[in-house]
């Protein structure tokens, strides 16, 4: 592996980090919303993290970010949690429904704020790990000087 794929292979990871916390900070923005209906209740919303997968042009050759087949991560998708709604007894609030209960979403407050301190760190080494490889490169610059 050529050190310049490093950049490609930390830069995909990211990617998926700020995918990561986007959707965290969605499901922390939305914790406390209410609603009558139980089909309209915001469910907690997880990225799904796959390695790369190579494509016909990449098993030939590189693709265009330079990266071989197997390197990297991809984000495969986002998905709703199947966790159970929270469900309260409030006959007096707006939006109860006629049995009088309001639904919460399934996002655990604490649950969030660890993954959004884990995809922060994340983040932040890989990070780390393309400063290093810059500084590596630009050394590797001077040898001949």
């Amino acid at each position: 592996m050529s050190l310049s794929n490093v950049f490609g292979i930390a830069g995909s990871a990211m990617n998926a980090q700020t995918i990561r916390l986007n959707t965290t900070a969605s499901n922390m923005a939305n914790a406390e919303s209410v609603s009558s209906s139980i089909d309209q209740v915001y469910r907690a919303r997880k990225p799904v993290f796959e390695l790369k997968q190579p494509t016909f042009e990449e098993v030939h050759g590189r693709d265009q970010k330079g990266l071989l087949p197997g390197q990297g991560v991809e984000v495969a998708g986002i998905v709703e949690s199947d966790a159970p709604l929270r469900q309260e007894y409030s006959p007096s609030h707006p939006a109860a429904d006629e049995n009088g209960y309001v639904y919460y979403p399934n996002v655990n407050v604490v649950e969030e704020m660890a993954d959004m301190i884990s995809a922060s760190r994340s983040f932040q080494i890989n990070a780390e790990v393309m400063n290093t490889a810059k500084q590596m490169l630009q050394r590797a610059l001077t040898l001949g000087q």
